[in-house]
């Protein structure tokens, strides 16, 4: 329940090209390359034809035996070998969500086989926040899926249950949610196909192609050595024995608990950095702090943050890009897990994020623009980012007690001096100074931007009733306007002089 399911992958992959393999990240198979057994006359599989997705560029890999070990898109590999071939993967979406951490104990899961529709929930700690799901539904195949508000509620009101009834759970408590497809497996040679597996399955085509299909993190070794053996077989490899059992995968030689301390101790990163570095890159998180840029500070000494409240560092986006990180979605997805963690810290990250990368990568103002896109499209759809901002919407409802409207009303004219029914910057700004708080304008105009539903460049007092009505049902949390505008008038308040004539001018 703590995998950090992005960076084991790409351990797996750097472990493997350290004993010799030739990897290659977005390549995409256009088609199986076959030949003619002169013996018996049979087609027979002898590599791919690749397209290179960054660049276009399409080449052949020849290959003795070719694998097929591509999850939710078995079937259309296997039907490039044969289109006649029935289906053996049955995708199915599982969403999860992700909550503040002080929704469960540091140190203690929870996980119920039977819900109320027969589904599993289980509420867990995981990178010091919540994460909850999931459901399980039949899905289409696609690169890209997205969750939905129903499944988000599904998952809330499952954990409602395990709760005490003084916590709160609110919609406006969800910082992400994603969609993952499972790669579910009927086994072909079964006798009754409907027999849904969640273990795994090998199989081998008349042309030689070896498909292994379905499984789980939990037993990845034993999925690959079933895999390497069959192929082994199939094909009259020559290989020695397996050595998966005991072999330390890419950072675990030197990796010890305490790691984290001659972090902090020999390169002066704050503590929770050390251990974030140490967890993730195990013995080369040292490579990390090496590059760690001075911050000029009495402490941290290096190591400058993405988001101020992750232990995300600037140097683990220029290690990321020599680790072979080509997009803005790679490092704020899979190289860090920020957008998996809080859409809104990600976004924020992001320009940061593009210019290292920019930088690191040579891009050019216009690639760096593109990526900016197309990362902030990946977190609106399929991060949870679009189902969470349309909690407020120029439809949403206002249902507030009269004395709740008055007293809103009261706060939104304490800003909107000149009775114009909608408030700006500058009136925000012109409340601020009064205080003595200074924001950013820039920083100000996001914050406006957050509420104002119809985009003028201003909040009218209905999108700021729509906003606290939001929060009371909490289907909004941590709006900066609203703490901002509590904030103001409760400093005002306490500025007011309390009238002392009818005591005679007091003492």
């Amino acid at each position: 329940g703590q995998h950090n399911d992005a960076r084991m992958n790409l351990s797996i992959a750097l472990t493997a090209a350290r004993y010799g393999a030739a990897t290659a990240n977005y390549a995409e198979v256009l088609r199986l390359l076959k030949t003619t057994d002169p013996a018996s006359g049979k087609e027979r599989v002898c590599g791919v034809r690749c397209r290179d997705v960054l660049t276009g560029q399409e080449f052949d890999v020849k290959a003795k035996c070719v694998i097929n070990a591509t999850g939710p898109f078995t079937d259309s590999v296997r039907k490039m070998d044969d289109q006649e071939v029935p289906n053996i993967c049955q995708p199915s979406a599982g969403v999860h969500i992700v909550m503040p951490g002080y929704y469960s104990p540091d140190n203690m899961g929870l996980l119920d086989p039977a819900t109320s529709d027969g589904r599993v929930i289980f509420f867990l700690p995981w990178e010091k926040m919540t994460i909850a799901g999931t459901t399980d539904s039949p899905t289409d195949v696609t690169s890209h899926p997205i969750p939905t508000e129903e499944d988000i509620n599904f998952i809330l009101n499952e954990v409602r249950n395990y709760l005490s009834v003084d916590v709160e759970v609110r919609r406006g408590d969800v910082l992400a949610a994603w969609s993952g497809i499972r790669p579910l497996v009927i086994d072909p040679n079964s006798k009754d196909t409907q027999s849904i597996s969640r273990n795994h399955v090998v199989t081998i085509s008349d042309s030689g192609l070896v498909t292994i299909a379905g499984g789980k993190w939990t037993t990845y070794r034993a999925m690959a050595q079933d895999t390497i053996d069959a192929a082994i077989q199939a094909h009259d490899l020559k290989a020695g024995s397996s050595k998966t059992i005991g072999l330390q995968l890419q950072g675990a030689e030197d990796w010890s608990p305490t790691l984290y301390i001659r972090l902090v101790q020999d390169y002066g990163l704050e503590s929770e950095v050390a251990q974030h570095l140490a967890s993730t890159y195990g013995d080369k998180a040292f490579e990390v702090a090496k590059i760690a840029q001075v911050t000029g500070k009495r402490w941290p000494i290096v190591g400058k943050r993405l988001v101020s409240e992750f232990p995300y560092i600037e140097a683990e986006v220029v290690y990321g890009v020599k680790e072979y990180a080509r997009t803005a979605v790679d490092m704020i997805s899979r190289r860090t897990r920020l957008a998996f963690l809080n859409v809104q810290a990600a976004e924020e990250a992001l320009p940061r994020i593009v210019d290292i990368m920019g930088k690191e990568l040579n891009w050019s103002e216009q690639k760096k623009k593109e990526e900016l896109e197309a990362a902030k499209k990946f977190l609106y759809y399929e991060m949870g980012y679009k189902v969470k901002s349309d909690q407020l919407t120029d439809s949403s409802e206002i249902s507030l007690a009269p004395s709740d409207i008055e007293r809103y009303k009261k706060r939104f004219h304490m800003f909107d001096k000149d009775k114009k029914g909608f408030i700006t910057i500058l009136d925000v700004q012109r409340v601020l100074e009064s205080i003595s708080v200074q924001i950013a304008e820039n920083t100000l105009h996001d914050i406006l931007n957050e509420v104002d539903l119809n985009k003028n460049g201003q909040v009218e007092l209905n999108e700021f009733l729509q906003l606290m009505s939001a929060i009371q049902k909490g289907h909004v949390s941590g709006s900066r306007l609203a703490v901002l505008m509590k904030t103001a008038e409760e400093n005002l308040r306490q500025r007011v002089v309390i009238p002392v004539d009818r005591s005679g001018g007091g003492l």
